[in-house]
């Protein structure tokens, strides 16, 4: 293999770590965590073997949705610290072969922000087209009446896809477009490599007749060769959660879009084959997914920062994921989603979960992975909607969590079984059995395994249901990885090709015969294997 590859295209063999700097880590013990705070655990995330970190938004906000409702683009919330502290933070990340990703949030802004208590104030106002204004939301194409909110001030009617204190930017209008290049170039300059978009396809939407002229797609291509100019290496990492047809377009219309995709699908059909210990569901979506640009590909992961969403699932399949992962009511969220961890879902630390991350981690792609998962936190269903996943680090027992000295902390922690008596960082780190030393062995081994995230995949046909087996080949290098998604024992015989002599055991170095090209396997349940070839 050639590894200069892995380097010019860093993304696709990259582990992405993903924290909220107010929940993180607190330096000055007011309860929440802070960018100085990052700073004083950045070794943690290097340690695990992580490459890069995406910075949930640590922006000026109003508050009312965890920072993403955002007043000002070009700044970060004081109550986390400021410009200098970020840049610094960069810098260390930097130190430790750590690149950072910041969220770029520009779907919508805040109602605080100052665009759009200008543009409320005057139609008259050049901010007026920063957003999307109504006489009558009825004859707007592409909306319900449900996105649009009456504003007394304004006289109008402005839209919104999420909630009404967060409206739209009117993409469309190049002034809009301007701000948002300006922001990317900002960040950029202070030394971020790239983004995580939020809400990418609300962006590319047509809304009223004013959007006749415009292209979405374009537009996201425009905005990847602009970043590329400030930054050869800038990376663009896209929120898509589409339908199965719309998914190629957000790769290459127009020209090349984002380098990488969020897999909503690819986690979908994950957990409905974990709640089914059937490989189907997920063969039968990889069979039909599009084959990404050569440097392009799609972002796994077991669990994100939100509510593990099942809108693209049939509703007797969400129904299978509900009853096996979030049977009760306040488990779940939307009609259509569950706000667990990954650790509870999979009953904590066991073979189980051990056997989603090492299938996660093989997929391929690029894996990212949501902060605390390394240790198997869970959640605190006290909190509302999404924020009972959003729980500060816990790096060690007592009622702090070793987070903050505070008595009163920015989120509750979890108790019980999941609470930082039982599951932190301390105790984890010196137990070499750990769930933390498994998870960084196995990102270890990711980062070593190049073939995951730049080859061509392959399904590897086999009988048993439970029994997830694919290859991955590039530069005359092959990987298999086999996965039994059952908690029974099972058995196949693999056809590796006849050109394979001898297998390497990535993961637990045990010996395995290969003749005439097959591999008898027989693993445990929940067991897995990760296979380099040896070739003739």
């Amino acid at each position: 293999m050639r590894l200069s590859p892995t380097s010019d295209v860093w993304w696709k063999n990259a582990v992405v770590y993903c924290l909220d700097v107010e929940t993180f880590f607190d330096s000055d013990g007011d309860g929440v965590g802070d960018v100085t705070g990052l700073i004083e655990r950045i070794d943690h995330v290097a340690e695990l073997g992580a490459t890069c970190v995406w910075l949930m938004p640590l922006y000026p906000t109003a508050n009312q949705d965890d920072g993403y409702d955002i007043t000002d683009y070009l700044g970060v919330d004081p109550r986390l610290g400021d410009v200098g502290d970020v840049a610094e933070a960069i810098r260390h990340a930097g130190d430790r072969g750590l690149r950072v990703l910041a969220d770029l949030v520009v779907n919508h802004t805040s109602i605080e922000h100052p665009w759009f208590q200008a543009a409320r104030g005057s139609r008259d106002s050049p901010y007026r087209d920063y957003y999307l204004w109504s006489d009558d939301p009825s004859d707007e194409q592409g909306t319900t009446e449900d996105n649009w909110t009456w504003d007394e001030q304004a006289g109008q009617h402005y839209m919104h896809r999420f909630q009404p204190f967060q409206p739209d930017l009117n993409i469309v209008n190049p002034a809009v477009r301007h701000q948002i290049a300006k922001t990317v170039g900002f960040w950029l300059t202070l030394g971020v490599a790239g983004f995580r978009m939020d809400a990418v396809p609300f962006m590319c939407e047509e809304v009223g007749e004013q959007s006749d002229d415009f292209d979405g797609k374009a537009w996201l291509h425009s905005l990847r060769e602009f970043a590329g100019r400030r930054n050869g290496e800038a990376m663009l990492m896209g929120e898509v959660n589409v339908a199965e047809k719309e998914l190629e377009s957000y790769f290459e219309d127009h020209g090349d879009a984002l380098h990488l995709q969020l897999g909503f699908l690819i986690n979908q059909r994950l957990w409905l084959s974990l709640a089914r210990g059937e490989a189907a569901p997920l063969e039968d979506l990889i069979r039909r997914l599009p084959v990404p640009p050569r440097d392009a590909g799609w972002a796994t992961f077991v669990r994100n920062h939100d509510e593990l969403t099942l809108d693209k699932l049939e509703e007797a399949e969400r129904d299978e994921v509900f009853a096996a992962f979030g049977p009760e009511k306040d488990m779940q969220i939307y009609g259509h989603g569950i706000r667990r961890r990954a650790a509870s879902m999979l009953g904590g630390d066991g073979p189980r979960l051990r056997m989603a991350w090492s299938l996660m981690y093989s997929l391929p792609g690029t894996p990212v992975m949501l902060y605390g998962d390394e240790i198997g936190m869970g959640e605190n269903l006290s909190l509302e909607g999404r924020m009972s996943v959003r729980t500060p680090m816990q790096w060690a027992a007592g009622a702090g969590a070793g987070f903050s000295t505070a008595s009163e902390l920015v989120r509750p922690v979890p108790h019980g079984d999941f609470g930082p008596d039982r599951v932190n960082v301390a105790d984890q780190r010196h137990d070499p059995g750990s769930l933390l030393a498994f998870m960084s062995r196995l990102i270890h081994r990711r980062r070593e395994t190049p073939e995951l995230g730049f080859g061509v995949s392959t399904l590897l046909e086999n009988e048993p249901p439970a029994l997830f087996a694919h290859r991955c080949d590039w530069q005359g290098s092959s990987v298999f990885a086999v996965h039994n998604l059952s908690g029974e024992t099972v058995a196949a015989e693999l056809d590796l090709g006849e050109d394979v002599t001898g297998v390497d055991d990535l993961l637990e170095l045990r010996e395995h015969r290969v003749e005439g090209g097959r591999l008898r396997v027989e693993l445990d349940a929940y067991g897995y294997l990760w296979l380099r070839a040896r070739k003739a």
